[in-house]
């Protein structure tokens, strides 16, 4: 029965065309403001290949196509992020279930060489798949930045939201 389950999973979830907007997006706090850094430049594999090591998908962002609608915010988040040495900022689905009305994934987030585990819970909405996760710059090793001798600091919580368009 498990294994139907997942057979019926991996089927609609296959199905998915991902040819909508996609995007992730990473809001994060200062002691003074909020930024939103958003990469929608990405798209999402037309099908899933059959093999066992790749029957998830994987999504490769390229950290210079993040945007922060401000110049000088954007270029900062790319230097936190070190762009030059480490290019690529990796989603990983490692597993894709339905509870309830909702789904939930396990997912490996790749940044800066660190991987770490998460699991995400996801619901439909205005075709799309939406989902969001609590992360900390400190899980990767990434000290947030600061400016204005420390006057000003970027708080070592971030969220990770994903709009993941679905075809019907």
């Amino acid at each position: 029965m498990k294994n139907k389950i997942f057979t019926i999973l991996l089927i609609i979830f296959s199905v998915m065309v991902f040819a909508q907007k996609n995007s992730v997006e990473i809001d994060g706090w200062t002691n003074v403001n909020t930024f939103k850094c958003t990469n929608d430049n990405f798209k999402m594999p037309a099908s899933i290949s059959a093999t066992p090591e790749n029957q998830m998908p994987n999504i490769h962002l390229k950290v210079e196509d993040f945007n922060c609608r401000n110049k000088m915010m954007t270029a900062d988040f790319r230097k936190t992020l070190n762009a030059e040495k480490y290019p690529l900022f990796t989603i990983r689905f490692l597993e894709f279930k339905a509870v309830s009305n909702r789904f939930s994934a396990i997912v490996e987030v790749k940044m800066m060489n660190v991987s770490k585990k998460y699991t995400i819970e996801f619901s439909e909405y205005n075709k799309s798949l939406v989902g969001n996760k609590r992360l900390k710059f400190s899980d990767f090793n990434i000290t947030p930045p600061k400016k204005m001798g420390g006057m000003i600091y970027v708080k070592d919580d971030v969220d990770l939201l994903f709009s993941l368009a679905i075809k019907n």
